[in-house]
């Protein structure tokens, strides 16, 4: 695993209406691995996510990737730098068929027409399934298929950096699992770095490198996953 910085948060204070939401944090994803961020609802992880991907402005602090200042930048120009974003609850069109909502993306993100059918087809080799429901609109997919569809769609940019909010929400753990060993197989041959935020702490650890853990607001521990392992020490920190 490479110790090069691709994304980066520097005393970001950001919130809404005047009320922040996360405090001073700084945060960094390296190269090539999977950074997971723990914490309560309402710590401010998705805060902070929508400040990476330029959906929430910050009120002061510096968002780097790759070493160079985009702070202030929008979501189509951090896209435009190889990262894309996952959204919490999924965010697709339900009367819309899967291939319809792929071709949107990619045409909303500037994917030349040429490439397209070999976009989808790489994405159909990491995530098969997606094939069996191509046709079929999202509203009428259960709530793993949808959320296979919200991350094969972003993966169309192929991205270098991959923020992903929530994955597991709605989701039988049995299918967070099938969710999350096609991404970490993609992350380890594509060398993707991955900043995961999740509620479902164990499986999240699992596939991850380096954890972080925030609570109101603020970040107050970073370390190896093997650290929390220990139900107590997760306690603590909870």
């Amino acid at each position: 695993m490479s110790s090069s910085v691709v994304l980066a948060a520097k005393n970001i204070t950001a919130g809404y209406g005047g009320h922040p939401a996360i405090s001073d944090i700084t945060v960094e994803l390296r190269a090539n691995e999977v950074l997971t961020l723990i914490g309560h609802n309402g710590a401010g992880k998705s805060t902070l996510l929508k400040c990476l991907f330029g959906l929430l402005e910050s009120e002061s602090g510096i968002v780097a990737v790759d070493g160079e200042d985009v702070t202030g930048q929008n979501a189509r120009q951090i896209s435009d730098r190889g990262v894309a974003l996952v959204p919490e609850g999924r965010g697709i069109f339900p009367s819309l068929p899967v291939r319809d909502i792929f071709s949107l993306g990619m045409h909303a993100s500037g994917v030349p027409k040429k490439e397209q059918a070999d976009r989808i087809g790489w994405v159909l080799e990491i995530l098969p399934a997606i094939s069996e429901f191509m046709n079929r609109p999202a509203g009428n997919l259960s709530g793993g298929q949808q959320q296979m569809v919200s991350i094969g769609r972003a993966l169309l940019n192929r991205p270098r950096i991959l923020l992903m909010d929530e994955p597991s929400i709605g989701l039988a753990p049995k299918l967070f699992q099938d969710l999350l060993a096609p991404i970490r197989a993609l992350q380890q041959r594509e060398k993707l770095s991955i900043l995961l935020v999740e509620q479902n702490v164990r499986e999240a650890l699992k596939i991850s490198d380096r954890a972080v853990v925030m609570k109101s607001g603020s970040m107050i521990w970073e370390g190896e996953p093997a650290e929390l392992e220990d139900n107590e020490r997760l306690m603590e920190l909870y």
